[in-house]
């Protein structure tokens, strides 16, 4: 044991902590976040506009998809926003790599018949078609159900993973990767069908 008296820990007041320089607060972040969201989807969908439809379509593109993610990607994966941030990412990857997912594609669509069908891929399944594919579920967000927009994206992902489990070079981590995304948006969709429903 030492010598030294037990002292009670010294409290500190207000003004240490307006002192501290930090980040943003997390919890205003997610908060604007999620209300970003929900303006975009619910009245996108309220707005039933075309020319809405064509914004959230070209967001990514015209505000960059780092913005995006600066205020969507840590948000939960079942929230509206952690849904939009899921989204879009499945979009800037469809474009980024056509030729690529139009190869997985091809190669799960045999043993993933029912999510194909739900995916909503042209016949047969290139590069132009899945591009297509992927800007009409995001002009789904303010044309259908949000519900299904989600469900559609997730058919899609699963669809790929079956294709990259069934290709030689993918990894272990490639297709759980883009398994957990299909399951993340499947759950989501079914959330929302729930909370229509109420």
């Amino acid at each position: 044991m030492t010598d030294r008296p037990h002292h009670r820990p010294m409290t500190p007041g207000a003004g240490f902590f307006d002192d501290i320089v930090g980040g943003d607060d997390p919890a205003l972040i997610s908060e604007a976040a999620d209300r970003a969201a929900s303006l975009l989807v619910r009245g996108a969908r309220e707005a039933g506009d075309a020319e809405v439809a064509e914004r959230l379509l070209h967001l990514a593109d015209t505000e960059g998809i780092e913005a995006i993610a600066e205020v969507w990607s840590g948000s939960p994966a079942d929230s509206l926003a952690g849904c939009l941030w899921r989204l879009y990412l499945l979009r800037s990857w469809v474009y980024a790599d056509p030729v690529g997912v139009a190869r997985e594609f091809e190669a799960g669509r045999v043993r993933a018949q029912v999510a194909r069908v739900v995916a909503g891929v042209a016949d047969p399944p290139g590069p132009d078609e899945l591009r297509a594919m992927a800007d009409d579920v995001l002009r789904g967000i303010a044309r259908s159900d949000f519900a299904d927009v989600l469900l559609r994206a997730s058919a899609f992902a699963r669809v790929v993973a079956t294709g990259r489990a069934s290709l030689p070079g993918s990894s272990a981590a490639e297709v759980q990767r883009m398994l957990v995304l299909a399951e993340q948006l499947e759950a989501a969709g079914h959330a929302e069908m729930r909370h229509r429903l109420l």
